[in-house]
């Protein structure tokens, strides 16, 4: 199905000749963090970049208000400002980042076996884990952590007490927390989606992808929670006490293609959508809408879209590719 409407003309493109690794806005602008460890900052191909991991690779990144938070094969964890302020968070001395994740000034990160959570403060907690953890999430509220893991996930409050194991077997990779602290989901390996509600520790499974599950995104309200995975977005309802349970989910966005990356709009009920031939486009949940954001790159082998994000007031959305294409969207008013 092609999108009925186009707003491919409200996009400024950007040719970054780097694989896009993450985006964020920060102070009202695109960050792009790029394989090579550096950020790409403002619209344009002319803007400023700057190296925060020198002679290394960027592999997870997250945001946290105006900062950007990115861990790399160099073994740091670094916090990002809108002025291009650069400060260590973390050094495991060349040892990989598999995770990250930042909240409320606080920053947390796994590398091999071994979970830390720094606080706003500056105090740093360690954690060893049952496996290698590629996900990490916190919680709306307080100081306290999901971590994926092979065979379940770990609660854990930093500051206090003994973890809180929550088992199923097989090998979570990414965690996130709903808006409301309710419910924990991780992705599998075995091409399924897992959660809890965190209250009694109730499972939920959520199968039937053909592919994983990399890209997770809670819409505005927290009744909704879109995937890719697929060749279409999958969004699961969580409106109700069991969450999707009992309930099929929402498909936006069918296409000969796999969605790679999902971000929820932070004030509607619009999902971007992007593909692993470089498509992207806006989908509308109560109708099914679409709109054309960026038609099929030519070359489609390496056109992935690695990266998406809104910015806060959702008038501009960022996209990225691992080819190193890059575009910024800017929503027409009214």
């Amino acid at each position: 199905m092609a999108p009925s409407a186009t707003l491919t003309d409200k996009v400024e493109t950007i040719g970054l000749r780097e694989p896009v690794a993450a985006v964020a806005f920060l102070g009202g602008a695109p960050v792009f963090a790029l394989a090579d460890g550096t950020l790409h900052f403002g619209d344009g191909a002319g803007g400023r970049r700057i190296p925060v991991h020198a002679d290394a690779a960027i592999l997870v990144a997250t945001q946290d208000g105006d900062r950007l938070v990115t861990g790399g094969d160099d073994g740091r964890v670094v916090a990002t400002n809108t002025d291009g302020g650069v400060e260590i968070i973390g050094d495991e001395k060349g040892k990989w980042i598999d995770a990250v994740a930042a909240h409320g000034g606080a920053v947390a990160w796994t590398t091999g076996k071994t979970a830390r959570a720094r606080s706003a403060k500056g105090d740093v907690k360690s954690l060893d884990l049952p496996s290698t953890s590629r996900g990490l999430a916190f919680f709306p509220k307080g100081y306290r952590l999901a971590i994926a893991h092979y065979g379940g996930a770990t609660l854990w409050f930093p500051n206090a007490g003994k973890p809180e194991a929550l088992a199923w077997a097989g090998s979570h990779l990414d965690a996130t927390i709903s808006p409301d602290g309710r419910f924990l989901v991780t992705s599998m390996q075995e091409n399924a989606l897992h959660g809890w509600r965190i209250a009694d520790g109730k499972h939920m499974r959520m199968a039937g992808y053909p592919g994983k599950t990399r890209s997770l995104s809670w819409s505005h309200d927290g009744k909704w929670l879109a995937t890719s995975g697929a060749d279409a977005c999958i969004v699961w309802p969580f409106s109700g006490k069991d969450g999707p349970m009992g309930q099929a989910p929402r498909e936006c966005g069918v296409r000969a293609a796999i969605v790679t990356r999902v971000a929820f709009h932070p004030a509607a009920l619009v999902v971007a959508i992007g593909y692993d031939d470089g498509l992207v486009m806006l989908a509308r949940l109560s109708d099914g809408s679409e709109i054309l954001v960026r038609p099929p790159a030519q070359d489609r082998d390496r056109a992935r879209i690695s990266a998406l994000a809104w910015d806060a007031k959702g008038a501009r959305l960022a996209f990225g590719a691992e080819n190193g294409d890059a575009g910024v969207l800017t929503l027409p008013k009214g």
